[in-house]
């Protein structure tokens, strides 16, 4: 299921900006910094993120022991949470194309007994053996990619039978809807007005994300033999962007009960990102 032809090709013309626009977000020590410490404080990236932790902790309670891969690991955040809630359960591969996040990722899990390897590599082209890993967890990774190209690679690196857990941003929640076709495009307008008087202060850096909606990532992953099991909405929230800001702020509430922000039922529509695990298929 190798796929670093389709990769390369991906990265000519168009693809080779989006993929820049990506490298560019954490080359240093610093972005990876910035990135780790907007888990913490009261904004709405902090919600997220405790959020999307809350819906892989639940995804990986079942989870069987053995080696576990943490595709895209960036600073180390969930590696960090798997070494302090479930010691020993597993041995952790976590990878990152940014050598910066690898780093950081390094010094998070220092000090700790349990058996990790960290490497700078990408999702498209990964450098192990099929059939290698009992899980793997794609967070927050996906949608900086080639998904079609990432999901084979997964699929040959699970053994048969192992778990896949993989999160994707919601591009059909109002909050996504407002935040990239309202929200940053007025920003970017802002900050180019502001240009013109010599004092900039807004910009938006182009994030090179492109999010599939659920149904058709359920249809990617049969395609490369990961056979969908269950899903959930998370970070749901009726707000949108800029309105979201000040209240957030305020309110706290979503740190001690993280369940509340996710959902299976008729709220799941305003989750701004959502959680799928799969089964590799067994061979015949």
């Amino acid at each position: 299921m190798a796929s670093s032809k389709t990769a390369r090709a991906h990265r000519g013309g168009e693809g080779a900006a989006r993929d820049a626009a990506v490298a560019a977000q954490y080359l240093t020590p610093d972005d990876a910094t910035r990135y780790a410490a907007s888990y913490e404080g009261r904004r709405p990236a902090a919600r997220y993120f405790c959020s999307r932790l809350h819906v892989v902790d639940e995804a990986l309670r079942g989870a069987p022991h053995g080696r576990l891969l943490d595709v895209g690991c960036g600073p180390g955040m969930l590696v960090r949470r798997l070494l302090d809630i479930r010691p020993g359960d597993f041995q952790i591969t976590g990878i990152d194309r940014s050598p910066a996040m690898i780093e950081a990722a390094t010094a998070r899990a220092k000090g700790s007994d349990d058996d990790i390897e960290f490497r700078v590599a990408r999702v498209e082209e990964m450098p192990f053996p099929d059939r290698h890993f009992d899980v793997v967890v794609a967070m927050g990774v996906l949608e900086y990619t080639d998904a079609a190209d990432g999901l084979c690679e997964i699929a040959r690196v699970v053994r048969p039978g192992g778990l896949v857990v993989v999160t994707m941003l919601n591009p059909l929640s109002p909050y996504r809807l407002v935040e990239w076709f309202v929200y940053w495009p007025l920003v970017r307008v802002l900050g180019r007005i502001e240009g013109l008087f010599g004092v900039p202060r807004h910009a938006a850096a182009v994030s090179g994300i492109r999010a599939i909606p659920l149904a058709r990532l359920r249809r990617m992953m049969r395609a490369t033999r990961l056979t969908p099991q269950d899903a959930v909405h998370y970070d749901v929230t009726p707000l949108i962007p800029p309105l979201d800001r000040p209240i957030r702020r305020r309110s706290q509430k979503w740190r001690d009960h993280p369940e509340r922000t996710v959902s299976r039922g008729a709220r799941r529509w305003l989750g701004t990102a959502y959680l799928v695990t799969a089964r590799r298929e067994e061979d015949t």
